[in-house]
């Protein structure tokens, strides 16, 4: 049986966007993929493939680890 492991993605792409006065549709143009995309990010709901967070990041002139972080997650069979 395969091991499940919980780890995740969690981002301030809400954030950095809000900062810069930038709408969904703006960063989605800027970085290429649609707003949906932006969206369900911002919510969580969706962890980037590495081009796209180093695009983001690019994009707002930070470290990728400044937007995205990581976090590891346990086994489910881990007490």
């Amino acid at each position: 049986m395969k091991e499940e492991i919980e780890d995740y993605v969690v981002n301030k792409v809400y954030e950095h966007r809000v900062l810069k006065r930038l709408s969904q549709k703006e960063l989605a143009d800027a970085v290429g993929v649609s707003k949906q995309t932006i969206y369900v990010m911002e919510k969580n709901n969706y962890s980037p493939s590495l081009v796209l967070a180093y695009r983001i990041a690019d994009f707002f002139n930070v470290d990728v680890n400044e937007i995205f972080t990581y976090v590891k997650g346990r086994d489910q069979n881990e007490n």
